[in-house]
């Protein structure tokens, strides 16, 4: 599948859009650019939320190449235009975080390590800073910094305790049941296209934006998790969770949690962010759970912030106008 474009968001030029086989039945969507400016300034890696797709980021593909990075941007698998992993293709599924890993691993040796210049900054939005987190305590991590935007440490709206939950989705994989969808009240969201009342963002016009992406291309849509994708998210956060796993983290990490957030809890990501080595947390005042898809007056702050914490990413004014 080639990048979706529609006339509110338009494919940013020179992208190059490509595959990578991880394995067979499994093909991972990606797209790069190289920066706008001759002084570049390393790479920025986007890694999407769950049932996110690449075409939701064209805005800050261009805000970043702005900045003189090049950019690139991977489709987890089962999402957006990489291979599904259930017969009903609406259905979020994975069997473990490590798949997420894996995929990520061979996205950094197939298109950003051959391709893009160093250093290398990942940004993360919610299910991905959950894999980043896990990476970045390993050897050999590939980046220098990472930026989290509203960080899955530990979800909202669970029925039961996340420990009772996590037990009650282990015993129904067991039994065969992994690949139904999650029941109860956390589905309304995923599919819902009315803005109002939605959790994402505040910020109508942008909205609308991902929604005409979705009508344009509606094979890049998610719908609810299964039972499976639940089993190894509780795992993955519990991880999270253990006092001992923070100190852990060997790359430096700036946490960005959104204050109006009702999808991941803010108060986590509090408390994991005083544990780190080396990191911090900024509150969102009046955001919702996707930072990146708010109002300009809260992206302002969240490019202050990235600009501030990123060598490098701060540039004049008269620089990011002229490359515009």
């Amino acid at each position: 599948m080639d990048l979706v474009a529609t006339p509110k968001n338009p494919v940013p030029i020179g992208a190059s859009v490509g595959y990578i086989d991880v394995r067979k039945g499994i093909r991972l969507r990606y797209a790069s650019w190289q920066s706008s400016l001759k002084n570049r300034r390393g790479t920025v890696c986007i890694f999407p939320g769950r049932t996110e797709f690449i075409e939701k980021y064209f805005e800050a593909v261009g805000e970043l190449r702005r900045r003189g990075f090049a950019v690139a941007v991977l489709d987890w698998r089962g999402q957006g235009g990489s291979s599904r992993l259930c017969r009903n293709p609406l259905k979020g599924h994975i069997n473990d975080f490590a798949e997420y890993e894996d995929d990520l691993a061979h996205f950094m040796r197939a298109v950003v390590l051959p391709d893009c210049p160093t250093p290398y900054f990942a940004l993360a939005h919610s299910m991905a800073s959950t894999v980043l987190f896990k990476v970045s305590t390993k050897r050999g991590c590939w980046f220098n910094r990472m930026v989290m935007l509203a960080p899955m440490v530990k979800v909202l709206g669970l029925p039961v305790s996340q420990k009772l939950c996590a037990n009650l989705a282990d015993g129904l994989t067991l039994v065969g049941l992994g690949r139904r969808i999650v029941p109860g009240r956390q589905q309304e969201y995923w599919s819902s296209d009315r803005f109002e009342g939605n959790p994402l963002t505040s910020d109508r016009e942008r909205f609308l934006r991902n929604l005409s992406v979705l009508k344009a291309a509606p094979s890049l849509g998610v719908g609810p998790p299964t039972i499976g994708w639940l089993k190894a998210a509780l795992s993955a956060m519990g991880e999270l969770g253990d006092e001992r796993f923070a100190p852990r983290i060997r790359v430096p990490v700036l946490m960005m949690a959104a204050g109006d957030d009702q999808i991941v809890s803010s108060k986590a990501i509090e408390d994991l962010a005083a544990r780190l080595r080396a990191g911090s947390q900024i509150v969102m005042r009046g955001s919702r759970h996707e930072i990146l898809q708010e109002r300009d007056s809260i992206r302002e702050q969240f490019w202050a912030a990235f600009d501030a914490f990123v060598p490098g990413a701060a540039v004049t004014t008269t620089s990011l106008s002229r490359a515009s």
